[in-house]
């Protein structure tokens, strides 16, 4: 459908979340599509990325940060783990809890990712100017900061 020919948005243009999820949701295909021969599930490539960047953070921080159940957490880090791409290690500070960790692997694996998920958003963003790009990731984050 050429730009001409797409439907009128109607009242639904009025709404940031609905223009949002829009864009998430082509993002989204275009990276699955790039990485189908990785064998990701939802929310494994973002759960990883937090555990690289928080070393020792706990399942309940990433799966509250990603936005999953603690159960699909809980499933997500047992097959990161499976995969070798991150590792459990009892908590020092709480005994009750396990801090997570990325292994060399993993951090292999995430660089791999990011390159990939770098070129998917350049084709994008490269519509923008710097300035631009980091005023929309500001608003995007104030937004955030609300919810």
């Amino acid at each position: 459908m050429s730009k001409q020919e797409q439907l009128k948005l109607g009242r639904l243009g009025d709404f940031i979340g609905f223009r949002l999820r829009r864009v998430q949701n082509h993002l989204a295909k275009d990276f699955e599509n790039a990485t189908k021969d990785y064998n990701l599930r939802s929310g494994l490539f973002s759960s990883l990325a937090l555990i690289a960047a928080n070393p020792g953070v706990s399942q309940n921080e990433v799966a509250k940060t990603v936005g999953l159940d603690k159960s699909v957490a809980v499933q997500i880090i047992d097959e990161l783990e499976h995969r070798g791409l991150a590792r459990r290690e009892r908590s020092k500070v709480d005994r009750r809890r396990h801090a997570l960790y990325i292994t060399d692997e993993g951090q292999i694996f995430l660089n791999e990712l990011f390159d990939i998920l770098d070129d998917n958003e350049k084709r994008v963003l490269r519509q923008m100017s710097d300035s631009e790009q980091s005023l929309l990731k500001a608003l995007l984050d104030r937004i955030y900061d609300v919810l």
